[in-house]
C-alpha cells in the first residue's frame, strides 16, 4: 500500500491540473438567449453594468448581419460607453468580437485589468458583412469596454475569450508540492 502511495499522489495531482493545461475558447453566439436583455451573468461574465440586449438578426435585419446562427448583442439609442462594459469574473484572455451595422457604428475595444487601461484595439467599421475586431492584446483582461460613436449603430457576434491558464509560477509551486508530497511518500515506506 505504501509502494502505490506516490502513484496515487501523482495521479491525483494531474488530474487537478489537467484542466487547467487545456484551457479552450468560449465563444458566446448571443444563440441561446430570448430577444431580450443579456442575462447578468450570461456565459459567466458580469453584464450587470451594462445596457446590452440579444436580438434575432436575420436577413430583415440588414444591415445587423450575424456572424453565426440568428441572434446578435447591441446596445440601445442611449447606449454609451459606460454602459458597454463587461465584467470577467475571472481573468481571461480576450480574443475579439464579430461586428455588422452601418459604418456609423465604428467600434474599438478598450481592454482593463485591475482597474488599469492594458490595451486598446484597431478601429473597425461596420459593414452588412460581420468582421472580426480582435484585441491585440495577448495579456489577462477583466474587463471590456466596446466605444463607439454610434452605439446603436453596430451589432456584436461571438464575444471570444480564454479562461487564464495558471502563470508559469504557479505551475512550478504545484510542481514543488507534487515534488514534496512524492519525496515523503518515498520516505515512509
Amino acid at each position: 500500500m505504501l509502494n502505490s502511495l506516490p502513484r496515487w499522489a501523482a495521479a491525483i495531482a494531474l488530474a487537478a491540473i489537467a484542466p487547467l493545461a487545456s484551457a479552450a475558447s468560449t465563444v458566446l453566439s448571443f444563440d441561446d438567449l430570448a430577444t431580450d436583455f443579456v442575462p447578468a451573468n450570461y456565459g459567466g461574465l458580469d453584464w450587470t453594468g451594462s445596457g446590452w440586449f440579444s436580438f434575432d438578426g436575420t436577413d430583415t435585419q440588414r444591415p445587423y448581419t450575424p456572424h453565426s446562427g440568428n441572434n446578435l448583442a447591441t446596445l440601445s439609442w442611449d447606449g454609451s460607453d459606460a454602459n458597454s462594459t463587461v465584467r470577467f469574473h475571472q481573468a481571461a484572455t480576450f480574443e475579439g468580437a464579430w461586428f455588422s451595422g452601418y459604418a456609423e457604428g465604428d467600434v474599438t475595444f478598450k481592454l482593463y485589468y485591475q482597474g488599469a487601461l492594458v490595451g486598446t484595439s484597431a478601429t473597425l467599421l461596420a459593414s452588412a458583412t460581420p468582421s472580426f475586431l480582435a484585441s491585440g492584446y495577448a495579456g489577462l483582461v477583466d474587463a471590456v469596454s466596446i466605444t463607439s460613436a454610434g452605439h446603436a449603430f453596430y451589432a456584436m457576434d461571438d464575444f471570444t475569450f480564454t479562461a487564464a491558464v495558471p502563470e508559469p509560477e504557479t505551475w512550478a509551486l504545484m510542481l514543488a508540492g507534487l515534488a514534496a508530497v512524492t519525496a515523503a511518500a518515498r520516505r515512509r515506506a
